[in-house]
């Protein structure tokens, strides 16, 4: 088989895979986290959230808006040299992220089965 034949099967191949998974996989909310950061924090946002009165004081004291946590949960970086990841039954995670406002903010998640708790909040500089 020459070539250019099997090109030409390859590309329509290729075009009829694209098509099928843009078909079935277009409107689905589908995601690969196959990283371990992106794993954690995607574990972490959907389990239910609350807040420990420390945190609440700390976002009060430092005048940050709570709804920042769903911005950094979404876009932050998990630190694993601090975290307790190996803590049963709940893990201790520390994200660290950019706030709207470009502050650098630190959480400390506690990570249960279905809840997450948000221990903490430090400004990073």
């Amino acid at each position: 088989m020459k070539l250019i034949h099997r090109t030409a099967y390859f590309g329509f191949g290729l075009t009829l895979g694209v098509i099928f998974l843009i078909f079935f996989l277009g409107g689905k909310k589908t995601s690969c986290s196959y990283f371990p950061n992106a794993r954690v924090l995607k574990n972490i946002r959907a389990n239910k959230w609350s807040f420990s009165e420390e945190a609440l004081n700390s976002f009060r004291n430092k005048e940050i808006d709570t709804a920042v946590v769903s911005v950094i949960l979404q876009n932050g970086d998990v630190d694993f040299g601090k975290s307790e990841t190996q803590r049963e039954p709940c893990r201790i995670y520390y994200i660290s992220g950019k706030s709207q406002d470009l502050k650098t903010l630190e959480l400390q998640v506690e990570n249960c089965d279905s809840t997450a708790t948000i221990l903490d909040v430090k400004l990073k500089k």
